[in-house]
């Protein structure tokens, strides 16, 4: 059953458009979930980061965290939160600190909006978050794209050593990567290479047109 945020000032009822944006570490599901919301041009969307929702502890491989396993992050809040935002309520988003591996205690409040762009390796994981998804996409990114750009963003942003960065990539991202990140594939309804410029255009388009079609129609018909 469709879910719509009421608009008090026309009286009409508009759904809310939930999309998921998916692909492994360093394929660039923030900077083109950036692009899209750019593209849409409206203060009703904002992004959901999966990063956000990591629990406290997380299994390991070889002794070592394993930030690579669908078992390493919340899923019942996220489920909680991503459910509430498609009500059209507000959520509070705890904040995740990747310095110290844990959650501040600190909360962020969003929503309600009328576009949520859901990013994270595992957002289309998950089958009850992809019944509530409207468009599903995934990056496939070459591995050694991914690579790179991890290695400069956790040196430069999270203070990680080169040495680390490069034993993790190989006790978990890759083969994390290859068994559960990468068969989300099969679940998006497109997807997009490493150049996302026109890829972003197109999505913000068809996401303007929905956001269109639906505010042009009548509450009733919405019954």
């Amino acid at each position: 059953m469709a879910v719509y945020l009421l608009d008090k000032s026309t009286h009409m009822q508009q759904k809310i458009f939930l999309i998921g944006i998916a692909g492994g570490s360093g394929s660039g599901k923030t900077t083109f979930a950036k692009k899209v919301m750019k593209g849409i041009n409206s203060a009703d969307s904002q992004i959901l980061h999966m990063d956000s929702y990591y629990l406290p502890t997380v299994p390991k491989i070889n002794g070592k965290p394993n930030y690579d396993h669908p078992d390493a992050f919340d899923w019942v809040l996220l489920r909680e939160h991503l459910t509430d935002l498609k009500k059209g309520h507000s959520v509070q988003v705890p904040i995740y600190d990747f310095a110290t591996s844990g959650r501040t205690g600190e909360y962020e409040t969003m929503g309600p909006c009328k576009v949520v762009l859901f990013e994270g390796i595992f957002s289309l994981y998950d089958q009850e978050i992809r019944d509530i998804l409207d468009i599903k996409c995934f990056l496939h990114v070459d591995s050694d794209i991914r690579f790179t750009r991890r290695l400069h963003r956790d040196v430069k942003e999270r203070g990680r050593s080169l040495e680390s960065v490069i034993a993790q990539y190989y006790d978990s991202v890759r083969p994390m990567y290859q068994k559960y990140l990468d068969p989300q594939k099969q679940y998006a309804d497109f997807t997009v290479g490493e150049e996302t410029d026109v890829a972003s255009l197109i999505l913000a388009a068809r996401i303007k047109q929905l956001l269109h079609n639906e505010a042009t129609v009548p509450a009733e018909q919405h019954i």
